[in-house]
């Protein structure tokens, strides 16, 4: 009998045990998820724009995250050479695309860019998505370094001057948009990380020089952007809501700005917590092959479409990274009054300049870095997450014909595309 009173009190002592260590559990939460991209991955991302005027930087970072349309507008802006500025945004009115991609085609120099170096493109964006304060915090030590280097000053092409503890970088006029050049192995000073950053060769028509390279200006109307930085809030608001091509719901008013999974176009997002929270009731599954729509409906009868007027979801190919655990340099504290430091492979030669060397592999063949399970999207070879790639369309062939000239290629393709490397440094 004392036995089996002993064994009742130990079991029940057991059951108070268990409760107290489940309530442990529940007051105290799994810690969060790592970052989905490393300080040394965010300064490798944003070099190469960080110093672009405030305005037109706010919608490159706003674009990045629909990189099929971005790609369906390169492709556009290369159909349509010369046009530019507010000509060429007039021309796109009527496409189904973002209002910040639309409005990139009236600088054919970025969106070529971007479509050229599809893989940054789409990294940019889910950076964008997954770390908007930390990129902003990034953009501001970049210019607080070229800052300190004596790279970064007022120009006749824009205007930099502190915004309390920020710089901002203006145009010199708001009718008027300079796009700068620059390689970020020069104007940031000696590079801070054992790998350099993404960096590309010159745009067209440039003339290079130390630190600032400039072309033509590019004439816009009064009021062309709706993006702007709020430096403070370390977030992009939408500033004007009364623009020709951003038309958003009637008595909308300015305020922060909103991603539209809808303009993913199929694409999924590498980072799985972009996934769930943009995730939509039909889940990720690729979507049909989108369409631009034209400005007025095309008769029964209409001739075929331009190939450029059909886009599928690109299978986007990533590339290993090495990335360094070293911390990097400290920015002087007294840089400026107040202020603290804080693939698809489109059609075209890619512009993309790194230092690591890849093997190239038959131009024919699409290889991924790992092998993916059925109906799973490709991994990337990333140390600090492992985002997912595109996916196919519903009832897409498993073998598929070599890509055609104009046609998006593999990361890996060409060896003319991926060997084709500014190597000046």
């Amino acid at each position: 009998m004392k036995r089996a009173s002993a064994t009742c009190r130990w079991h029940l002592l057991a059951l108070i045990f268990a409760a107290s260590f489940v309530a442990a559990q529940e007051n105290f939460p799994a810690p969060p998820p790592p970052p989905a991209f490393t300080q040394q991955e965010l300064d490798d991302l944003l070099a190469p724009v960080a110093l672009y005027p405030d305005p037109l930087l706010s919608q490159i970072l706003m674009a990045a995250t629909y990189p099929l349309e971005v790609v369906e507008a390169a492709r556009w802006s290369q159909a349509n050479p010369g046009l530019e500025g507010d000509d060429a945004v007039r021309q796109v009115e009527g496409m189904d695309w973002d209002p910040s991609v639309k409005s990139l085609v009236a600088f054919p120099q970025v969106l070529t860019t971007m479509n050229e170096n599809l893989d940054w493109t789409e990294q940019l964006g889910e950076a964008f998505l997954a770390q908007e304060q930390q990129v902003m915090d990034t953009v501001q030590n970049l210019r607080q370094r070229a800052y300190a280097a004596g790279n970064l000053r007022s120009t006749d092409e824009l205007r930099v001057e502190p915004e309390g503890q920020a710089i901002a970088i203006e145009p010199l006029s708001p009718e008027l948009i300079y796009v700068p050049y620059y390689d970020p192995l020069v104007i940031y000073g000696a590079w801070w990380w054992p790998a350099p950053p993404y960096h590309w060769r010159p745009f067209a028509g440039y003339h290079v020089r130390p630190g600032f390279s400039w072309g033509v200006g590019i004439r816009v109307s009064g009021g062309f952007f709706f993006g702007a930085f709020d430096w403070r809030d370390r977030r992009v608001n939408v500033a004007r809501v009364n623009n020709y091509y951003y038309r958003p719901a009637p008595h909308a008013a300015p305020g922060v700005w909103r991603h539209d999974p809808a303009h993913r176009r199929g694409i999924v997002y590498r980072n799985a917590t972009l996934r769930q929270q943009y995730s939509h009731p039909e889940g990720n599954a690729a979507a049909p092959a989108p369409r631009m729509r034209s400005q007025q409906a095309a008769p029964n009868n209409a001739a075929p479409r331009h190939p450029a007027e059909t886009v599928s979801p690109p299978t986007v190919q990533h590339r290993e990274r090495n990335v360094s655990p070293a911390a990097p340099a400290a920015v002087p504290a007294n840089v400026i009054p107040h202020a603290e430091p804080g693939m698809v492979q489109p059609s075209g030669v890619p512009a993309a300049s790194r230092r690591e060397t890849h093997a190239p592999h038959p131009p024919t063949e699409m290889r991924s870095h790992h092998a993916a399970e059925p109906g799973a999207a490709e991994t990337h070879g990333h140390p600090a997450h492992n985002p997912a790639a595109t996916k196919e369309p519903a009832g897409a062939a498993t073998s598929k014909p070599a890509p055609a000239a104009d046609e998006p290629h593999g990361d890996h393709g060409d060896a003319k595309m991926r060997g084709g490397r500014d190597e000046r440094h």
